[in-house]
C-alpha cells in the first residue's frame, strides 16, 4: 500500500516557517511518543537548520513507558534534547519550560552580559499533522487559545501565542512530507491516525497492525482475540477474530471491512493497552549495520 498525503497548505507552511526562523529563539519539535522516529518530518532538518531545538515526545501516556524511556536517552545520544509529556492532561508540562531554559542558557548568558534585558523565551512549535501541537498551547496558555480536533490538518496558519512571562509560542500548520520512502512510516502513521482514514485501505492497515502486535505484543493480542500469530491465510484470522467479535454480514458471512475497522480501533483506542511502534533496538540494529 503507497501512502502519500501533502495538502497544498502544507507547501504554503514550510515556507512560512522558513521565513519565521529569524523571530524565534528555539524551535519546539513536537513527535508522537508511541512513534518518536516515524512522526519526524525528515524535511524539519532542512528547514530550521542550526536552529537550536527541543523535542517533545507528546501522547507518552499512550505509549509503551519503557520504550519512550529509551527514545529520549536515544535522542540525547545523538545530541537532541528530550523530554515526554502528556498535553491531554497537562502531565510533565513544566519540562517544557525548564529545558528550553537549559538548552539557551549560554544565549540568555551572552545576552546579559551585553546588558541586555530578560525577555521571554519565542519558540516556534512544529511537527506532523494530529501530534498534539494544538493541545499543548492549550494547556500551556492555561486557556483554549488553538483549533484543535482528532482529525489532522486542522491548524491552517500561524498565529502568537502568550504562556504567562517565560514563553511566546508561535504554532503552524502540521507538515507532512510529500513522499514516504519507507512505506512502513507511512502505515505505522496512519495506524496512529495522523494520515485520513479516507486514502487509507483498512484491511492493509488491521493486517500491519497485527503482524507487529504478534512480533512485540504477542500476549496482549492473545488476551484480546485468542490468537498468538498471524496466519498465511489472513482469511483464517479475520474469520476468527470476526467469529470471536460477532462480526456478521447478510447471509451470515464474516464483515471482513468491519473486522479491519475494529483491530484499527482497538489499536488506537488503547484496548491493548500503552503500544510503542517505533523500537529503539531496531532502530539502533539498522544503524550499526548501516555502518557496517
Amino acid at each position: 500500500m503507497t501512502i502519500q498525503w501533502f495538502p497544498g497548505h502544507m507547501a504554503k507552511a514550510r515556507r512560512e516557517v522558513q521565513e519565521k526562523l529569524k523571530l524565534v529563539d528555539i524551535i519546539f519539535e513536537l513527535i508522537d511518543a508511541r512513534l518518536p522516529l516515524s512522526s519526524r518530518n525528515p524535511m524539519i532538518d532542512e528547514v530550521i537548520n542550526q536552529k537550536p531545538r527541543l523535542l517533545i515526545l507528546n501522547k507518552a501516556d499512550m505509549a509503551d513507558e519503557t520504550e519512550t524511556h529509551k527514545w529520549v536517552q536515544y535522542f540525547a545520544n545523538k545530541g537532541h534534547m528530550a523530554v515526554a509529556i502528556n498535553s491531554l492532561d497537562g502531565k510533565g508540562l513544566q519540562k517544557v519550560t525548564k529545558a528550553a531554559q537549559e538548552i539557551l542558557a549560554d544565549k540568555w548568558a551572552r545576552m546579559k552580559a551585553k546588558g541586555m534585558k530578560p525577555r521571554a523565551i519565542r519558540a516556534m512549535i512544529v511537527g506532523i499533522p494530529n501530534v498534539g501541537k494544538s493541545t499543548l498551547i492549550n494547556r500551556l496558555a492555561k486557556k483554549n487559545i488553538a483549533k484543535t480536533g482528532n482529525t489532522p490538518g486542522v491548524t491552517k496558519s500561524q498565529q502568537w501565542i502568550k504562556v504567562g512571562k517565560e514563553l511566546e509560542l508561535l504554532d503552524t500548520p502540521g507538515i507532512l512530507w510529500p513522499k514516504f520512502e519507507d512505506q512502513e512510516v507511512g502505515l505505522k502513521l496512519a495506524l496512529t491516525g495522523a494520515i485520513k482514514d479516507t486514502i487509507i485501505n483498512m484491511e492493509d492497515l488491521a493486517v500491519y497492525g497485527l503482524r507487529f502486535l504478534s512480533i512485540h505484543y504477542p500476549k496482549r493480542m492473545e488476551e484480546r482475540y485468542g490468537i498468538t500469530f498471524v496466519h498465511e491465510n489472513l482469511v483464517e484470522t479475520f474469520d476468527h477474530i470476526g467469529k470471536r467479535r460477532n462480526v456478521f454480514g447478510p447471509g451470515g458471512e464474516i464483515d471482513y471491512d468491519q473486522v479491519a475497522e475494529i483491530i484499527v480501533r482497538d489499536i488506537r483506542n488503547q484496548h491493548f493497552g500503552k503500544l510503542s511502534f517505533d523500537i529503539v533496538d531496531e532502530q539502533l540494529e539498522k544503524e550499526a549495520v548501516a555502518e557496517s
